[in-house]
Protein backbone atom coordinates (compact mmCIF):
# COMPACT_ATOMS: atom_id res chain seq x y z
CA UNK A 1 0.00 0.00 0.00
CA UNK A 2 3.19 2.27 0.97
CA UNK A 3 4.43 1.15 -2.48
CA UNK A 4 1.17 2.12 -4.31
CA UNK A 5 1.27 5.91 -2.60
CA UNK A 6 4.72 6.41 -3.28
CA UNK A 7 4.60 5.51 -7.18
CA UNK A 8 0.83 7.16 -7.48
CA UNK A 9 2.81 10.86 -5.71
CA UNK A 10 5.64 10.29 -8.07
CA UNK A 11 3.46 9.88 -11.27
CA UNK A 12 1.18 12.90 -9.87
CA UNK A 13 4.68 15.20 -9.33
CA UNK A 14 6.03 14.51 -12.74
CA UNK A 15 2.75 14.80 -14.66
CA UNK A 16 2.59 18.47 -12.71
CA UNK A 17 5.69 19.21 -13.15
CA UNK A 18 5.65 18.28 -17.50
CA UNK A 19 2.14 20.35 -16.93
CA UNK A 20 4.23 23.51 -15.38
CA UNK A 21 6.63 23.10 -18.81
CA UNK A 22 4.01 22.86 -21.43
CA UNK A 23 0.90 24.63 -20.39
CA UNK A 24 2.09 28.34 -19.40
CA UNK A 25 3.83 28.86 -23.65
CA UNK A 26 0.89 27.49 -24.79
CA UNK A 27 -1.74 29.66 -22.93
CA UNK A 28 0.97 32.79 -23.57
CA UNK A 29 0.48 31.80 -27.33
CA UNK A 30 -3.03 31.21 -27.55
CA UNK A 31 -4.44 34.36 -25.36
CA UNK A 32 -2.00 36.54 -26.81
CA UNK A 33 -1.90 37.08 -30.84
CA UNK A 34 -1.24 39.51 -33.64
CA UNK A 35 -2.44 39.79 -36.73
CA UNK A 36 -0.05 41.31 -38.31
CA UNK A 37 -2.79 42.64 -41.30
CA UNK A 38 -0.28 45.91 -42.72
CA UNK A 39 0.27 47.48 -45.76
CA UNK A 40 3.34 47.76 -47.05
CA UNK A 41 5.39 50.47 -44.76
CA UNK A 42 5.87 54.09 -46.39
CA UNK A 43 9.27 55.11 -46.46
CA UNK A 44 8.18 58.48 -45.07
CA UNK A 45 5.93 56.44 -41.91
CA UNK A 46 9.83 54.98 -41.57
CA UNK A 47 12.19 57.73 -41.29
CA UNK A 48 9.67 60.08 -39.29
CA UNK A 49 9.33 56.79 -36.48
CA UNK A 50 12.47 56.44 -36.17
CA UNK A 51 13.01 60.17 -35.53
CA UNK A 52 10.73 60.31 -32.87
CA UNK A 53 13.00 60.46 -29.40
CA UNK A 54 10.27 59.09 -27.00
CA UNK A 55 7.90 56.10 -27.91
CA UNK A 56 5.70 54.99 -24.93
CA UNK A 57 2.57 53.08 -23.95
CA UNK A 58 0.40 52.70 -21.08
CA UNK A 59 -1.03 49.51 -20.17
CA UNK A 60 0.90 45.97 -21.10
CA UNK A 61 0.04 42.64 -18.96
CA UNK A 62 3.15 41.05 -20.07
CA UNK A 63 4.09 40.34 -16.19
CA UNK A 64 1.15 37.92 -15.91
CA UNK A 65 2.77 35.20 -18.27
CA UNK A 66 5.43 33.17 -17.95
CA UNK A 67 8.22 34.69 -19.88
CA UNK A 68 11.74 36.41 -18.86
CA UNK A 69 11.23 39.82 -20.87
CA UNK A 70 14.70 40.81 -20.22
CA UNK A 71 15.34 37.76 -23.14
CA UNK A 72 13.69 38.21 -26.31
CA UNK A 73 10.72 36.48 -27.24
CA UNK A 74 8.74 35.18 -30.40
CA UNK A 75 5.58 35.03 -28.01
CA UNK A 76 3.19 37.73 -26.94
CA UNK A 77 3.56 41.53 -27.75
CA UNK A 78 6.52 42.49 -25.88
CA UNK A 79 9.73 42.00 -24.20
CA UNK A 80 12.93 44.40 -23.41
CA UNK A 81 14.84 43.64 -26.49
CA UNK A 82 11.73 44.63 -29.11
CA UNK A 83 11.30 47.32 -27.61
CA UNK A 84 14.94 48.72 -27.20
CA UNK A 85 15.34 47.27 -31.11
CA UNK A 86 12.57 49.00 -32.12
CA UNK A 87 12.91 52.79 -30.48
CA UNK A 88 10.33 52.04 -27.59
CA UNK A 89 11.50 54.18 -25.13
CA UNK A 90 8.82 53.09 -22.56
CA UNK A 91 6.00 50.85 -21.37
CA UNK A 92 4.08 50.80 -18.29
CA UNK A 93 3.87 47.63 -17.25
CA UNK A 94 0.35 46.65 -15.20
CA UNK A 95 -0.42 43.86 -12.67
CA UNK A 96 -3.31 41.68 -13.17
CA UNK A 97 -4.03 39.91 -9.95
CA UNK A 98 -7.72 37.98 -10.51
CA UNK A 99 -10.17 37.54 -13.73
CA UNK A 100 -12.93 35.62 -12.41
CA UNK A 101 -14.79 32.82 -15.63
CA UNK A 102 -17.07 34.04 -17.33
CA UNK A 103 -16.32 37.39 -17.21
CA UNK A 104 -17.17 39.74 -20.18
CA UNK A 105 -17.77 43.71 -20.46
CA UNK A 106 -21.75 43.72 -19.92
CA UNK A 107 -21.79 41.61 -16.03
CA UNK A 108 -19.45 40.07 -14.54
CA UNK A 109 -19.97 38.35 -10.88
CA UNK A 110 -16.15 38.33 -8.87
CA UNK A 111 -17.29 35.78 -6.77
CA UNK A 112 -16.71 33.09 -9.60
CA UNK A 113 -14.11 30.90 -10.00
CA UNK A 114 -10.82 32.81 -10.30
CA UNK A 115 -8.80 31.88 -13.68
CA UNK A 116 -5.32 33.66 -12.26
CA UNK A 117 -5.06 30.89 -9.79
CA UNK A 118 -5.36 28.11 -11.95
CA UNK A 119 -2.87 29.88 -13.79
CA UNK A 120 -0.65 30.53 -10.71
CA UNK A 121 -0.94 26.76 -10.39
CA UNK A 122 -0.18 25.69 -14.00
CA UNK A 123 2.74 28.16 -14.06
CA UNK A 124 4.57 26.34 -11.11
CA UNK A 125 4.67 28.88 -8.65
CA UNK A 126 4.56 29.35 -5.28
CA UNK A 127 1.52 28.60 -2.83
CA UNK A 128 2.33 31.66 -1.58
CA UNK A 129 1.07 32.81 -4.51
CA UNK A 130 -1.96 30.77 -5.19
CA UNK A 131 -4.70 32.21 -3.07
CA UNK A 132 -3.64 35.57 -2.06
CA UNK A 133 -4.33 38.87 -4.54
CA UNK A 134 -2.05 41.04 -2.90
CA UNK A 135 0.75 38.30 -2.55
CA UNK A 136 0.50 37.96 -6.48
CA UNK A 137 0.58 41.81 -6.88
CA UNK A 138 3.79 41.85 -4.79
CA UNK A 139 5.21 39.00 -6.82
CA UNK A 140 4.85 40.87 -9.77
CA UNK A 141 6.73 43.62 -8.75
CA UNK A 142 9.57 41.38 -7.85
CA UNK A 143 9.58 40.07 -11.22
CA UNK A 144 9.86 43.30 -13.23
CA UNK A 145 12.71 44.02 -10.99
CA UNK A 146 14.39 40.87 -11.59
CA UNK A 147 14.01 41.63 -15.28
CA UNK A 148 15.78 44.76 -15.14
CA UNK A 149 18.64 43.52 -13.09
CA UNK A 150 18.99 41.05 -15.48
CA UNK A 151 18.48 43.48 -18.81
CA UNK A 152 22.14 45.17 -17.67
CA UNK A 153 20.93 48.45 -16.52
CA UNK A 154 19.84 48.91 -19.67
CA UNK A 155 16.11 48.62 -18.06
CA UNK A 156 14.78 51.89 -15.81
CA UNK A 157 11.70 51.39 -13.59
CA UNK A 158 10.72 54.71 -13.01
CA UNK A 159 9.22 55.82 -9.50
CA UNK A 160 10.32 59.65 -9.24
CA UNK A 161 10.47 62.24 -11.74
CA UNK A 162 14.41 61.61 -11.99
CA UNK A 163 14.19 58.55 -12.89
CA UNK A 164 12.56 59.51 -16.45
CA UNK A 165 15.17 62.08 -16.19
CA UNK A 166 17.81 59.58 -16.44
CA UNK A 167 16.07 57.58 -19.14
CA UNK A 168 15.35 60.78 -20.99
CA UNK A 169 19.91 61.58 -20.77
CA UNK A 170 20.69 58.14 -21.47
CA UNK A 171 18.76 57.93 -24.65
CA UNK A 172 20.51 60.91 -25.60
CA UNK A 173 23.35 58.52 -25.67
CA UNK A 174 21.89 55.34 -26.56
CA UNK A 175 18.59 54.63 -27.62
CA UNK A 176 18.69 50.89 -26.47
CA UNK A 177 18.21 52.07 -22.75
CA UNK A 178 14.63 51.95 -22.07
CA UNK A 179 12.11 52.04 -18.79
CA UNK A 180 8.82 50.83 -17.37
CA UNK A 181 6.29 51.53 -14.48
CA UNK A 182 4.54 49.57 -11.88
CA UNK A 183 0.85 49.54 -12.51
CA UNK A 184 -2.24 47.76 -10.92
CA UNK A 185 -5.43 46.75 -12.72
CA UNK A 186 -7.87 46.65 -9.85
CA UNK A 187 -7.68 47.68 -6.17
CA UNK A 188 -9.28 44.10 -5.49
CA UNK A 189 -5.24 43.10 -5.15
CA UNK A 190 -5.38 45.39 -1.40
CA UNK A 191 -7.13 42.67 0.20
CA UNK A 192 -9.29 45.45 1.97
CA UNK A 193 -6.52 46.80 3.62
CA UNK A 194 -5.34 50.10 3.39
CA UNK A 195 -1.91 49.54 4.44
CA UNK A 196 -1.54 47.69 1.32
CA UNK A 197 -1.36 51.02 -0.57
CA UNK A 198 1.54 52.21 1.13
CA UNK A 199 3.21 48.46 0.50
CA UNK A 200 2.51 48.35 -3.18
CA UNK A 201 3.81 51.87 -3.40
CA UNK A 202 7.32 50.89 -1.57
CA UNK A 203 6.92 47.91 -4.15
CA UNK A 204 7.09 50.45 -6.87
CA UNK A 205 3.62 50.93 -7.97
CA UNK A 206 3.07 54.25 -9.39
CA UNK A 207 0.17 53.77 -11.22
CA UNK A 208 -3.24 52.41 -9.77
CA UNK A 209 -6.28 51.02 -11.70
CA UNK A 210 -9.17 51.29 -9.04
CA UNK A 211 -11.09 48.68 -11.69
CA UNK A 212 -11.08 46.01 -13.38
CA UNK A 213 -13.71 43.12 -14.59
CA UNK A 214 -15.68 43.35 -11.44
CA UNK A 215 -16.83 45.41 -8.46
CA UNK A 216 -14.82 45.56 -5.80
CA UNK A 217 -14.35 46.75 -2.42
CA UNK A 218 -13.36 50.09 -3.43
CA UNK A 219 -16.98 50.55 -5.84
CA UNK A 220 -17.73 49.55 -9.03
CA UNK A 221 -16.55 48.31 -12.45
CA UNK A 222 -18.32 49.17 -15.99
CA UNK A 223 -18.67 45.31 -16.08
CA UNK A 224 -19.61 44.69 -12.48
CA UNK A 225 -22.97 43.69 -11.24
CA UNK A 226 -23.79 46.72 -9.50
CA UNK A 227 -21.65 49.17 -11.08
CA UNK A 228 -22.26 51.75 -8.67
CA UNK A 229 -20.22 54.26 -6.84
CA UNK A 230 -17.14 54.82 -4.39
CA UNK A 231 -17.12 53.24 -0.83
CA UNK A 232 -15.87 54.64 1.72
CA UNK A 233 -13.01 51.92 1.72
CA UNK A 234 -12.79 53.42 -1.91
CA UNK A 235 -12.57 56.62 -0.03
CA UNK A 236 -9.56 55.82 2.12
CA UNK A 237 -7.44 54.66 -0.80
CA UNK A 238 -8.04 57.66 -2.89
CA UNK A 239 -6.56 59.71 0.40
CA UNK A 240 -3.55 57.28 0.26
CA UNK A 241 -2.99 57.83 -3.03
CA UNK A 242 -3.55 61.44 -3.03
CA UNK A 243 -0.99 62.28 -0.51
CA UNK A 244 1.72 59.69 -2.80
CA UNK A 245 0.15 61.62 -5.90
CA UNK A 246 -0.37 58.55 -7.59
CA UNK A 247 -1.63 58.10 -11.02
CA UNK A 248 -5.24 57.16 -10.57
CA UNK A 249 -6.41 54.56 -14.27
CA UNK A 250 -10.18 54.75 -14.06
CA UNK A 251 -10.10 52.35 -16.95
CA UNK A 252 -12.98 49.47 -16.69
CA UNK A 253 -14.33 51.74 -13.84
CA UNK A 254 -18.02 52.51 -13.67
CA UNK A 255 -19.76 55.86 -14.87
CA UNK A 256 -20.55 56.27 -11.25
CA UNK A 257 -17.21 55.77 -9.71
CA UNK A 258 -15.55 57.70 -12.29
CA UNK A 259 -18.18 60.66 -11.22
CA UNK A 260 -16.84 60.33 -7.73
CA UNK A 261 -13.04 60.01 -8.66
CA UNK A 262 -13.36 63.36 -10.76
CA UNK A 263 -14.82 65.25 -7.73
CA UNK A 264 -12.36 63.60 -4.86
CA UNK A 265 -8.95 62.60 -6.37
CA UNK A 266 -6.65 65.70 -6.71
CA UNK A 267 -4.15 63.85 -8.73
CA UNK A 268 -2.95 62.85 -12.10
CA UNK A 269 -5.29 60.62 -13.79
CA UNK A 270 -5.23 58.30 -16.89
CA UNK A 271 -7.81 55.77 -18.73
CA UNK A 272 -4.87 53.64 -19.65
CA UNK A 273 -6.26 51.69 -22.51
CA UNK A 274 -10.37 52.13 -23.63
CA UNK A 275 -11.79 52.83 -26.36
CA UNK A 276 -14.74 56.05 -27.52
CA UNK A 277 -18.49 55.52 -27.32
CA UNK A 278 -18.34 57.81 -30.73
CA UNK A 279 -16.87 54.55 -32.49
CA UNK A 280 -18.01 51.74 -31.03
CA UNK A 281 -20.44 51.99 -28.20
CA UNK A 282 -19.84 49.25 -25.49
CA UNK A 283 -19.56 49.05 -21.51
CA UNK A 284 -16.17 49.32 -22.13
CA UNK A 285 -15.62 52.44 -23.45
CA UNK A 286 -15.78 56.62 -22.85
CA UNK A 287 -19.00 58.22 -23.50
CA UNK A 288 -18.37 61.81 -25.36
CA UNK A 289 -19.38 63.63 -21.82
CA UNK A 290 -16.48 61.02 -19.90
CA UNK A 291 -14.07 62.49 -22.64
CA UNK A 292 -15.12 66.23 -21.85
CA UNK A 293 -14.30 65.63 -18.03
CA UNK A 294 -11.59 63.85 -18.33
CA UNK A 295 -10.21 66.59 -20.53
CA UNK A 296 -10.57 69.17 -18.11
CA UNK A 297 -8.47 67.54 -15.57
CA UNK A 298 -5.83 66.92 -17.76
CA UNK A 299 -6.40 63.41 -18.22
CA UNK A 300 -4.46 60.96 -20.47
CA UNK A 301 -6.48 58.85 -23.02
CA UNK A 302 -4.38 55.80 -23.83
CA UNK A 303 -6.04 54.45 -27.27
CA UNK A 304 -6.55 50.29 -27.02
CA UNK A 305 -6.01 47.79 -29.87
CA UNK A 306 -7.93 45.32 -29.45
CA UNK A 307 -11.39 44.92 -31.37
CA UNK A 308 -13.79 45.24 -28.37
CA UNK A 309 -12.93 48.66 -28.06
CA UNK A 310 -12.50 49.74 -31.28
CA UNK A 311 -14.71 47.64 -33.40
CA UNK A 312 -12.08 45.11 -35.16
CA UNK A 313 -8.37 44.57 -35.32
CA UNK A 314 -7.37 46.97 -37.83
CA UNK A 315 -4.97 49.33 -37.55
CA UNK A 316 -7.28 52.20 -39.66
CA UNK A 317 -9.66 51.41 -36.43
CA UNK A 318 -7.04 52.39 -34.10
CA UNK A 319 -6.32 55.84 -35.64
CA UNK A 320 -10.01 56.45 -36.13
CA UNK A 321 -10.41 56.30 -32.82
CA UNK A 322 -7.56 58.19 -32.32
CA UNK A 323 -9.15 60.80 -34.80
CA UNK A 324 -12.19 61.06 -33.06
CA UNK A 325 -10.95 61.92 -29.69
CA UNK A 326 -8.52 64.66 -31.31
CA UNK A 327 -11.62 66.50 -32.92
CA UNK A 328 -13.63 65.89 -29.75
CA UNK A 329 -11.42 67.21 -26.93
CA UNK A 330 -8.05 67.89 -28.83
CA UNK A 331 -4.63 66.02 -29.29
CA UNK A 332 -3.30 66.77 -26.50
CA UNK A 333 -4.94 64.42 -24.32
CA UNK A 334 -3.86 61.32 -26.42
CA UNK A 335 -1.43 58.41 -25.67
CA UNK A 336 -1.40 54.54 -26.89
CA UNK A 337 -2.39 52.21 -24.79
CA UNK A 338 -2.37 48.93 -26.46
CA UNK A 339 -3.57 46.48 -24.04
CA UNK A 340 -0.59 44.72 -25.12
CA UNK A 341 -0.03 40.90 -23.48
CA UNK A 342 -4.08 41.28 -22.33
CA UNK A 343 -5.63 38.03 -23.76
CA UNK A 344 -5.96 39.88 -27.19
CA UNK A 345 -5.60 39.94 -30.28
CA UNK A 346 -3.63 43.02 -32.16
CA UNK A 347 -2.99 44.21 -35.29
CA UNK A 348 0.72 44.47 -33.91
CA UNK A 349 2.98 43.68 -31.82
CA UNK A 350 5.40 46.32 -30.05
CA UNK A 351 7.57 46.38 -33.35
CA UNK A 352 4.88 47.51 -35.41
CA UNK A 353 4.21 50.65 -34.27
CA UNK A 354 5.92 51.99 -37.43
CA UNK A 355 2.90 51.17 -39.09
CA UNK A 356 0.41 52.73 -36.82
CA UNK A 357 2.61 56.07 -37.64
CA UNK A 358 1.79 55.17 -41.52
CA UNK A 359 -1.86 55.11 -41.06
CA UNK A 360 -1.83 58.35 -39.24
CA UNK A 361 -0.35 59.64 -42.06
CA UNK A 362 -3.16 57.99 -44.13
CA UNK A 363 -5.59 59.86 -42.04
CA UNK A 364 -3.97 63.21 -42.15
CA UNK A 365 -2.61 63.66 -38.49
CA UNK A 366 0.46 66.35 -39.07
CA UNK A 367 3.81 65.15 -37.74
CA UNK A 368 3.97 67.07 -34.37
CA UNK A 369 -0.08 65.36 -33.79
CA UNK A 370 1.91 61.75 -34.26
CA UNK A 371 4.69 62.77 -32.09
CA UNK A 372 2.39 64.00 -29.29
CA UNK A 373 0.38 60.83 -29.44
CA UNK A 374 3.32 58.21 -29.83
CA UNK A 375 5.21 59.33 -26.34
CA UNK A 376 5.04 62.99 -26.44
CA UNK A 377 1.80 63.73 -24.61
CA UNK A 378 3.26 60.72 -22.60
CA UNK A 379 6.33 62.29 -21.53
CA UNK A 380 5.02 65.17 -20.70
CA UNK A 381 2.22 64.12 -18.18
CA UNK A 382 5.26 61.56 -16.36
CA UNK A 383 7.86 65.06 -16.01
CA UNK A 384 4.46 66.70 -14.44
CA UNK A 385 2.92 64.14 -12.44
CA UNK A 386 6.19 61.54 -10.84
Amino acid sequence: MKKKIIITSVILLLVYFLTVLIAPPLLDTSQNKTTWNVAELSNEAKELYEKLDFVGDLHSDALLWDRDLSKKSKRGHVDFHRMSENNVAFQVFTIVTKSPKGHNFESTDGNTFDNITLLSILQGKSVYNWFSLFNRAVYQCNKLKSYADAYDKNFIILREKKDLVDLLNKRKKDKKVIGGLIGIEGGHCLEGKIENVSKLYSSGVRMFGVSHFFDNKLGGSAHGIEKGGITEFGKQVLKEMDERNMILDIAHTSDKMIRDILKLYKGPIVSSHTGVDGVKESYRNLSDEQLKSLAKREALIGIAFFSEAIGDTEIKSIVKTMKYVKELIGVEYLSLGSDFDGSVTTPIDVTGYSYLVDEMLQQNFTEKEIEMIMGGNLKKFLLKNL
